[in-house]
């Protein structure tokens, strides 16, 4: 419950920090669903007590459990996702069951027409967490080995040195040909040209930089810059239910912005090239979150930065 808490902090102006959006706790086999009536108390617990637009099924139990969750969720008008533990089986269930979401990836590669045209035609939102792919090494350790030194600096800013130096020090990383993650994202790619709806996810490995490797990871398997640029923003927006204020530029939405000094369309690789950040009209320094306008103010000291090395 702390992050529909801090979520409640940011919006309140509380706490700097970016729109928060969450499912709530997730719900699992240990509530041993036996009826739609005791689904409907759970989701109606969220839709109005906690005031998520989604909730998330987290290895809730058998399919008929499964099942019970989503004939509630769509009585109660909430969007129900779920925890596909990268168990390919377990996310065509979720599909034919008529869940809005199946997180983490379809793990048997490479998926061939059926199943393709299965996931896109049924409008799922899918989000195959890349950055975490089994049946190989993570593209996080990929990408880990290969942080450029400003980067570091950036990722000490914002993060406590011990984490960042944790997640990046030198270590036996695996062979280059020993990654099987761009396997996974070429199956994803597949995905989007049948007209699917694939999402950004970072699951959380590696806060800010976690999300452009995801972002890179996806490009690996041949999507385009702006296929995978509409996954991070229009389509993760439909994905939790906000696409009426957030995901793309017009007239109506929230004035939230990331402007960059390359161009991601040319290389994905400049989605890092942040030189501002703007939320609700607001600007500020992409490498410091310093406020530029409408005021001048400097980001509050952070308790990491006097830390030793």
């Amino acid at each position: 419950m702390v992050h529909l808490a801090l979520q409640d902090l940011v919006d309140t102006g509380d706490v700097i920090g970016p729109r928060a959006f969450s499912t709530g706790p997730g719900i699992f086999w240990t509530e041993d669903l036996k009826t739609t009536e005791q689904a409907l108390k759970i989701v109606r617990k969220y839709r109005y007590l906690y005031r998520t637009k989604m909730v998330k099924a987290y290895l809730l139990g058998n399919r008929r459990q499964r099942q019970l969750l989503a004939e509630a969720s769509k009585i109660v008008k909430i969007m129900p996702t779920g925890e596909g533990q990268m168990d390919s089986k377990l996310g065509m269930g979720y599909i034919i069951d008529g869940y809005s979401g199946n997180e983490h990836a379809f793990s048997i590669t490479p998926l061939y027409k059926d199943v393709v045209e299965l996931i896109a035609k049924s409008g799922i939102f899918y989000t195959p967490t890349i950055i975490i792919t089994s049946g190989g090494p993570s593209a996080e350790s990929y990408y880990e080995s290969r942080v450029t030194a400003q980067e570091l600096i950036k990722a000490r800013h914002f993060l406590p040195r011990n984490f960042v130096d944790r997640k990046t020090s030198p270590r036996a990383w695996p062979k280059d040909n020993e990654y099987s993650f761009q396997r996974i994202a070429a199956a994803t790619a597949k995905i989007v040209r049948a007209g699917g709806r694939v999402c950004v996810g970072a699951h959380g490995q590696f806060p800010g930089l976690g999300y452009h490797w995801e972002m890179w990871a996806l490009a690996s398997g041949g999507m385009t810059s702006m296929e995978v640029l509409r996954s991070a923003t229009l389509v993760g927006a439909e994905a939790i239910g906000y696409a009426q204020d957030l995901g793309s530029i017009e007239r109506g939405k929230l004035a939230d912005l990331v402007i960059l000094d390359g161009d991601p369309l040319v290389d994905i690789r400049n989605t890092n090239t942040i030189r501002w950040v703007m939320k609700n009209g607001e600007l500020f320094e992409g490498d410091t979150l310093n406020e530029i306008w409408p005021e001048s103010k400097r980001l509050p000291p952070l308790w990491w930065w006097n830390e030793t090395p």
